[in-house]
């Protein structure tokens, strides 16, 4: 019983001792912070805070100078345009980052192909769909890129400066295409280095069909920027192909 009793004074003498730091602790605290009130008052003489309501006034005569102007409007629609005007889909990758060019009846008729050029200079080539090779029921049924004393596709360019890349003419071969029973030879149509074929093609040959102007690309051409321009002029733009083929 008397140790009950002593254990239960040394409890209270503990709570006792650790209510009393606990208000030290507090009066320490408080000495430091300011009162409530005070920190919650505007500081009128902070220059901060005047920077800040000068700005605010700044961007409330921006705004009705604006309205005044009319140009609120054009500069919010730039920033978040109306839903109505927008499309219905984004544009596919290759509207967005190639223009576009045609050569229909390259060196033999029907042989349509496209040259889609990239704001850096390449050129990826591929036939178009209005080739014979994809007529109305075409049965692709290989691409094969031994058109020479070896296949393009055993080609390897490295480095920024594409070792090993080959230059060909506008009209050398790149593969040919059996359709039909039929082969016919896809041509580089731009005089430049050859840095890439399609392998894929090679397993995957009727891609040409499903996919002929993105994954059924046939090969990634380098032009000079003087052989380019000669080139370009006997090129079509999308319209102009759309219009004599008739697919407008």
């Amino acid at each position: 019983m008397a140790d009950t009793i002593q254990n239960s004074g040394q409890a209270s003498d503990s709570t006792s001792k650790r209510v009393a730091l606990d208000e030290e602790k507090m009066e320490e605290v408080n000495g430091f912070e300011e009162p409530l009130e005070k920190r919650l008052k505007p500081n009128t003489e902070n220059p901060t805070t005047e920077e800040a309501i000068r700005l605010s006034q700044e961007v409330t005569s921006f705004k009705d100078a604006c309205t005044s102007t009319g140009a609120e409007a054009a500069v919010s629609f730039s920033l978040c345009p109306k839903v109505h005007e927008l499309p219905l889909r984004p544009p596919p990758a290759i509207e967005s980052n190639y223009v576009q060019y045609f050569v229909i009846d390259f060196l033999k008729p029907g042989h349509d192909q496209y040259i889609y050029r990239h704001a850096n200079g390449l050129c990826v080539v591929g036939l178009a769909s209005t080739h014979v090779a994809l007529g109305d029921e075409p049965q692709i049924k290989s691409v094969d890129f031994n058109v020479g004393k070896s296949s393009r596709s055993d080609m390897k360019v490295s480095g920024k400066r594409k070792k090993n890349a080959h230059f060909l003419e506008a009209n050398s071969a790149l593969c040919k295409v059996i359709s039909n029973d039929t082969f016919y030879i896809v041509r580089c149509c731009v005089k430049g280095s050859l840095l890439e074929v399609n392998e894929r093609l090679i397993k995957e040959p009727e891609l040409l069909n499903t996919s002929g102007s993105s994954e059924g690309y046939v090969a990634i051409m380098m032009p000079k920027p003087d052989d380019w321009l000669k080139a370009k002029s006997s090129f079509l733009s999308r319209e102009e192909y759309k219009k004599h083929r008739g697919l407008c």
